[in-house]
Formats: structure tokens, C-alpha cells, sequence
């Protein structure tokens, strides 16, 4: 019997014959190239350790200094001969992630999966729940909420072509996981099963009937009855390489496990000739939308450009259409507001953690005109309550981190926007203090720091250590366990 790493390999290697499935290479033929071990972004950071990882994916993730604990979460998938840092780069996620206050998680797959670093939206060892990729994926999340705060009420996922088919998989394995979900260019959930059956799906899936592509979904996670995800799905009418048929099939397969008709609630024109389709539910809130580009190819849309509606930028496969992280983004409602957020006040400005105990934190931040009190978050959930710009929070544990952001209040209790998060570490634990020497840019990669405005600041006491490049190299002292400071020329374990 073959060990289980060879026989993923001789898998994988088998595929390439099938690798038209969603290869993107039928519309735009372009070289295959295995996707990088480093981005080349300074933003996006590799994360390792997030998981046993049975897929074999990496992870990276784009986390704004400015984001709050608590945040929504998005998870977006590159489509086949991409990697994360060309999804990061073109999608225009960032762009609202900045403005709107979320974090990004972009799984990426390599040639060691799939010889054109395809998800394996058709492979069950790859799809399923609790299994290979679709796992790998779902362990990223639980990192995410447990590192960042991310809040696991708010987890969406989108992606193109193979990504799509996959973000299909895991809408319909994982409901419990995902809020929602958005397809472009992608493949109703479970519409192959095999690789032999992989590029039909792309050239014309089966004629199911809706009840029919309901079936693969509730099939999934049997015993699931809801809430269901709320689904965007982006087709253009002129693909060749997935062809429109698989969008009026994911409109057919969500739509039913939804319990509402195909027939959609309201229609309308969008910029680049896009047609917007309404499907809503009982209250009368959207559950699916269509969105479909007239003569646009295989691609995601994208709109270069400041305009508050643009984003992205063209490459192959982003296609200079519309903005779709935009309209999915106000679909999902990720530009409302966050734990915290409102249209009245400001965010208090100056959070700052002014001292840690075995058990506890104490904050401060600068008053704000018109408040009436605060509110403090830890992790994304409310702790206090307070007239005043400080506020001490106990009963924590040893050695642990915390993230706190910080929300004002006026008179009639209408809450602010939320502040900027900072981390405060409690003292205590049985970790040593460590030293770290590197690049500045070797810092920010490991997390010992995070950059900002061009500089690379250490990550928890926030000192400014020059330069981010790989030029600068700095000292570094951990103590307690995730708070960094300076510590050139030298660096003592035990020193303070």
C-alpha cells in the first residue's frame, strides 16, 4: 500500500490531464507557475502553525492595524495558477478592509497540491467536511479568531474559478462556519465528485433540478437546518472556460435550500453591464444575488480607480468591469458597522495599555467631545462600561494576550465608531524572556512587529525600530509572552 503522501502526489499528478477544470488556461492561455513561498506585498504575512493542516495549504493573512477586536472576517480564494499575493494585490479586498474595518485570510494552494495550484473543489479528500483542503481552510478561521479577534459570527468566503468551486464546497460542508459566501467564475457545491466528472461540471453542469443542487448542499452537513448562508454569485456572460449554465445552477442550488423561488424579487442595472438579480427571504432581506456581466470572459470584475465604488487593479483575470469586493462587501454588510461602530461619535483616539499584572490590564484613552461614557471590548465581546478614559479589566490569565478597543456613547446612548485595537499581555507564566535579532523585515514576518507608514514598529510596546526592509536589523526582547521591546545592542533574558 502506497504511504498517504505518495498516493496525494500520484493524485495530483493524475489531475493535470483534467486541469482544463478551471485551469483558466482554455480562455487565457498563460504559463503555470508554482505560486511563491513569500508575497511580495508588504502587507500580507505568512502565517504558519495555524493547524494540523491536512490539506497541505499555506496561509497568509492582511490584518489592519486599525481594526478593531471583534471585526468581521474574510477568507478569499485565488483561482488556479494564482497565489495569494496576486488575489491581494488585484481583488480589491484590502482596500475595504482598510475602510471598512476586517481582517483577510488568503489560503493558497501550490503545485505540490495540484500541478496548476488549483483547491480541489472536485476531489471529496479535498471538499468535504472534515477533510483535506476544506479542513485546512476552516482551521485558518479558528486561528483567525483566536489570534485576532475575528468575530465568528461574521466569517464570509469568496473566491474565483477553482476558488469559487471550493468557497460552493465549504458554503454548503460548513454553514455553521460561514455567514456567507460569494462565487465568481465558480462551480455549484459539489457538482463533480471526481476528476473525470470535473470538466463536465465546468462546460455544462448536469440539469438537476433546483430541489436537486439543494439535495448536494443539505447532503453536506446532514442534520443542518439553517441559518443557511447568504450567497453572491458572478458570472460573465462571454466565459468560455466556466460556462454561465453553473451560475444559473448555484442560483437554483442556494435559492432552494433557502425555500424561495428562482424568480427574483427585483432587478437592477449595475456599471460595466452588469445586471444585479434579487433573490430575498421571508423578511424580505436578500439570501442570493446574481450578478451577471454581459461579454465579460473568465475572470473576477474589477474596477481600478479612487472612486468610493472602485477597487482592484487589472492582471489576468481581473477584468476591468465593476467593483465586485464592493458590491459583495455591502451585500454581506460589511459596511456597517462593527462591535462599537455608529455614525455618531468619533473613535476615542490615544488607547493605550498603561499597565499589566499576573491578572490584570489597565487602559487609557483621550476623551471625546460629547461622550457620555464608553464601552471597553476585549476580543471582540463588551467588558465594561465607564464614565471614565481609563479602566483596569481583571480576572485574566497569567502570560496571556489580549486584544481591547475601546467605543464612546452620548447622552442617548447612541454608540461611536470603535478605536484602533491594541494588545496588552498579562505578566506572569513560565516562559523566559527571549531575544530575537533580525531584519526588520524578517520581523514583521515571524509577528514579532507590524509596519505602518513605511516603518516597523515592535509589536506590543509599539517602538518605532526604523526602516521596514531587509536592510535595518534590530534586537528584540519578548517578555511577557507576545509583548516585544527594543533591546540593541545587546539582549538579556532577564533584564526589563
Amino acid at each position: 500500500m502506497r504511504p498517504p503522501i505518495l498516493r496525494r502526489l500520484l493524485r495530483r499528478v493524475a489531475s493535470a490531464a483534467v486541469c482544463g477544470l478551471l485551469a483558466l488556461l482554455a480562455a487565457h492561455p498563460v504559463p503555470a507557475v508554482a505560486a511563491p513561498s513569500a508575497p511580495a506585498a508588504a502587507g500580507l504575512q505568512q502565517v504558519t502553525g495555524f493547524g494540523s493542516n491536512p490539506g497541505g495549504l499555506q496561509m497568509f493573512a492582511y490584518t489592519p492595524e486599525s481594526v478593531p477586536a471583534g471585526a468581521p472576517l474574510v477568507v478569499a480564494l485565488h483561482g488556479c495558477t494564482q497565489s495569494a499575493n496576486a488575489y491581494y494585490t488585484s481583488s480589491g479586498w484590502t482596500k475595504f478592509a482598510d475602510l471598512w474595518g476586517f481582517d483577510l485570510v488568503f489560503p493558497q494552494t501550490t503545485a505540490a497540491n495540484n500541478p496548476l495550484s488549483c483547491f480541489g473543489w472536485f476531489d471529496p479528500a479535498e471538499s468535504t467536511r472534515g477533510r483535506g483542503e476544506a479542513a485546512s481552510i476552516v482551521q485558518m478561521v479558528q486561528y483567525a479568531k483566536q489570534t485576532y479577534g475575528s468575530d465568528g459570527r461574521r466569517v464570509y468566503v469568496t473566491g474565483l474559478s477553482a476558488g469559487g468551486g471550493m468557497t460552493a464546497d465549504l458554503l454548503a460542508a460548513y454553514p455553521d462556519v460561514f455567514a456567507g459566501g460569494s462565487v465568481a467564475s465558480g462551480l455549484p457545491a459539489q457538482c463533480a465528485t471526481s476528476q473525470a466528472a470535473a470538466s463536465g461540471c465546468q462546460t455544462g453542469p448536469q440539469k438537476l433540478s433546483p430541489a436537486q443542487w439543494g439535495d448536494k448542499v443539505r447532503d453536506s452537513h446532514p442534520g443542518w437546518t439553517g441559518p443557511w448562508p447568504r450567497v453572491a454569485i458572478w458570472q460573465g456572460t462571454s466565459d468560455y472556460t466556466v460556462r454561465p449554465a453553473n451560475a444559473t445552477a448555484l442560483r437554483d442550488q442556494w435559492t432552494d435550500v433557502w425555500g424561495i423561488g428562482q424568480t427574483p424579487s427585483s432587478t437592477q442595472n449595475l456599471p460595466g453591464d452588469t445586471t444585479r438579480s434579487v433573490y430575498a427571504d421571508a423578511s424580505g432581506r436578500p439570501a442570493v444575488e446574481t450578478y451577471s456581466v454581459a461579454g465579460m470572459g473568465h475572470g473576477l470584475p474589477v474596477s481600478p480607480g479612487s472612486g468610493a465604488e472602485q477597487c482592484g487593479s487589472t492582471a489576468a483575470y481581473f477584468l476591468n468591469t465593476l467593483c465586485s469586493s464592493y458590491h459583495t462587501g455591502v451585500f454581506w454588510g460589511l459596511d456597517e458597522d462593527t462591535p462599537g461602530g455608529g455614525d455618531g461619535l468619533p473613535a476615542p483616539a490615544g488607547l493605550k495599555v498603561t499597565g499589566t499584572t499576573d491578572g490584570s490590564a489597565s487602559l487609557s484613552w483621550d476623551a471625546v467631545r460629547g461622550a457620555a461614557s464608553y464601552t471597553v471590548f476585549r476580543d471582540g465581546a463588551k467588558v465594561a462600561t465607564t464614565a471614565s478614559t481609563s479602566h483596569t479589566d481583571t480576572g485574566l490569565t497569567a502570560g496571556t494576550s489580549y486584544r481591547y478597543s475601546v467605543s464612546a456613547a452620548d447622552s442617548s446612548g447612541a454608540a461611536g465608531a470603535g478605536s484602533a485595537a491594541v494588545t496588552a499581555t498579562t505578566s506572569g507564566g513560565t516562559a523566559p524572556a527571549r531575544c530575537f535579532t533580525a531584519t526588520n523585515y524578517a520581523h514583521v514576518t515571524a509577528g514579532r512587529a507590524y509596519t505602518s507608514g513605511g516603518h516597523a514598529y515592535a509589536r506590543g510596546s509599539g517602538q518605532d525600530m526604523g526602516l521596514y526592509n531587509v536592510f535595518v536589523t534590530r534586537t528584540l526582547r519578548e517578555s511577557p509572552a507576545g509583548h516585544f521591546v527594543i533591546a540593541d545592542p545587546a539582549c538579556q533574558a532577564g533584564s526589563s
